[in-house]
């Protein structure tokens, strides 16, 4: 299981704007911030981001690696749709339009983008055939802490 994720960037500012209206839409709010990082986490009160913008910590330019993507998991189409379209609206490109892939399993839902520095990300879902438990994202709050 993935505990957290990092996409590299060379400016926070630039990026800032479509990272917080992009995962705001997915139900995900930015609990960090500082000259090098972005935290996002679920917007539950608990702080464990699972996504993180940064600049690298080694002094070298980021790169956008061929074939690696982000895919962020959404509670339904419309979260899909939304987020598509808050990437869009905030300097992000078009890599394929919300919607279903005759090649994918039918119940999954499917838009990708790029971000301002390139990085390939995804906003998925398949809870229209398989829901969420009660009161996503809020379900993390009810599991008991590790350790």
């Amino acid at each position: 299981m993935i505990s957290y994720v990092t996409i590299g960037v060379n400016s926070i500012e630039a990026v800032l704007p479509f990272y917080d209206a992009v995962m705001a839409a997915l139900g995900h709010e930015r609990i960090m911030l500082s000259e090098k990082w972005i935290g996002y986490g679920l917007a539950d009160g608990i702080y464990m981001p699972k996504v993180w913008v940064c600049i690298p910590e080694n002094g070298k330019p980021a790169t956008v690696g061929n074939g690696s993507m982000v895919g962020l998991h959404a509670p339904g189409p419309e979260a899909v749709d939304r987020a598509h379209a808050a990437g869009l609206a905030h300097g992000g490109t078009d890599e394929g339009a919300p919607g279903r892939r005759s090649r994918y399993h039918p119940s999954y839902y499917i838009g990708y983008l790029r971000d301002p520095a390139g990085n390939k990300l995804s906003a998925f879902c398949n809870t229209d055939v398989f829901p969420e438990p009660e009161g996503w994202p809020q379900a993390a709050a009810r599991r008991a802490p590790l350790g």
